[in-house]
């Protein structure tokens, strides 16, 4: 990164870190992408089998992630400030806690998993397909933690067109080991929706060990030198990646822990409803890695300038990001109305599964375009290291506003089913909208110290 001073220089840098962390997390994405679709090909019951492993996993890893993405501000105003001996330490610390909390997860997972799917109205096939396709995925639950660090460090430098080729990687690997495992080509078993779940758990551990090799041996980050010295566990540097990592992961989870719950809901309205509802949330998942790549891009330039202290130019950047992202957000909305059908198609052929799809699809339109205003908002905040009031936010705008009124909507209106998803739109545009004003009056007040200095 480098400093710039107009504003189409400041385009032009933030446009070279999105695309490539766009494409990185869309590769990320992509895993659960073809997951979903390729299991929904062999039979409802597998589509609707991962998509309650899905929805069961997706909030604990997003929720991890965004604990360890605490790594990316500070290492990012580390940079910023020109104190490059001090990034090695960091990241090491970041792969222990990264270690720790991989192992948690799966001593939890143990614990719990099979009692709470017993709580659920599951037919037996759905029963066993998400179990089994949940431990096949605790096989790469402790390398995807780790991949992820290094990976925050890599951006946090600003070359997010190397997490970008990595990260690649994974799409094809994780096509071509679902293709033999779901299927059971060439030999391989045939083992339907939970093959799903060892293509990606292999294909983690694929991205993790590329990822040192990047890290060991490919300039500029072979200089920094990070696997030349293991310090001790430093609980006074996890203090720190928490306070800042803790609140990010906590939001994170508290908005992606909502869809689950509902997942979890639509139990009752039974196989076709759970199958639909978690097609039309994988393909809004998949776009919202637009808003979220461009609050990730926002992270990384905002915590750059801030650590520098030109809060001009952190101000800048931040209502940039927010333009492109409504701007992108428009053209989106537009093309899930425009190809509602054709989208659809892509999870099943399923007469009675298709036509919810669609209509889940609808409401994906709205629940998006509320998307690119508040991950945005949310990205520059944290590139202040101003996390505390985005988890505030998401547990009310999700929990205290969006689960409230999607349930009323869901179990009192005509709605039903979708009743859930107009509580998402509701809770998300007023978190968006205070989000706003935070940022707003946080950058008044840099503005004035900027000023006195």
């Amino acid at each position: 990164m480098n400093q710039t001073r107009y504003l189409r220089d400041k385009t032009r840098q933030f446009l070279f870190i999105f695309f490539p962390i766009f494409i990185a997390q869309l590769s990320l994405t992509a895993t659960g992408f073809f997951d979903t679709i390729m299991a929904g090909q062999v039979s409802p019951y597998d589509l609707a089998g991962v998509a309650i492993g899905t929805n069961l996993w997706l909030p604990v890893f997003t929720g991890i992630s965004g604990v360890l993405g605490g790594l990316t501000p500070i290492l990012a105003q580390l940079h910023g400030a020109g104190r490059k001996a001090a990034m090695p330490f960091y990241v090491i610390q970041g792969l222990y806690l990264a270690l720790i909390l991989g192992l948690v997860v799966i001593g939890a997972g143990s614990a719990v998993l099979l009692p709470l799917l017993n709580t659920m109205d599951l037919e037996g096939a759905v029963h066993r397909i998400a179990f089994h396709f949940l431990c096949a995925l605790a096989i790469g639950i402790v390398p995807l933690f780790a991949a992820a660090v290094l990976r925050n460090f890599i951006d946090s430098l600003g070359y997010t067109r190397v997490t970008m080729l990595i990260t690649l990687c994974a799409v094809p690997i994780n096509i071509a080991l679902n293709y033999l495992l779901i299927f059971g080509k060439f030999g391989f078993p045939q083992l339907g929706g939970v093959g799903a779940g060892y293509g990606s758990a292999l294909t983690y551990w694929c991205l993790l060990i590329i990822s040192i090799g990047v890290v060991r041996y490919v300039e500029p980050f072979k200089g920094y030198r990070i696997f030349a010295a293991f310090p001790g566990i430093s609980f006074t540097a996890w203090r720190e990646l928490l306070v800042v990592g803790l609140p990010i992961g906590l939001s994170i989870f508290c908005e992606v822990a909502i869809f689950s719950v509902v997942a979890l809901l639509m139990s009752e309205y039974g196989t076709a409803v759970i199958a639909a509802h978690q097609a039309a949330i994988n393909f809004a998942g998949v776009i919202y890695m637009v808003p979220l790549s461009i609050g990730i891009t926002l992270t990384i330039v905002v915590g750059y300038e801030a650590g520098a202290r030109r809060y001009h130019d952190a101000r800048q950047y931040s209502y940039l990001g927010i333009g492109i992202a409504v701007f992108v957000g428009i053209i989106f909305a537009a093309g899930l109305f425009a190809f509602n059908n054709q989208i659809a198609r892509l999870y099943t052929e399923d007469p009675a599964v298709l036509e919810l799809v669609r209509n889940f699809l609808v409401y994906a339109i709205f629940f998006q375009l509320s998307d690119a205003i508040a991950a945005p908002i949310q990205g520059a905040l944290r590139g202040y290291k101003d996390v505390k009031i985005t988890l505030l936010m998401a547990i009310i705008s999700y929990w205290f506003i969006g689960m409230p009124v999607g349930y009323f909507l869901a179990n009192y209106s005509p709605l039903q089913a979708y009743g859930y998803w107009v509580g998402f739109i509701v809770g998300l545009a007023v978190g968006a909208v205070v989000l706003l004003l935070r940022l707003i009056r946080l950058q008044k007040k840099y503005n004035k110290l900027a000023t006195k200095e």
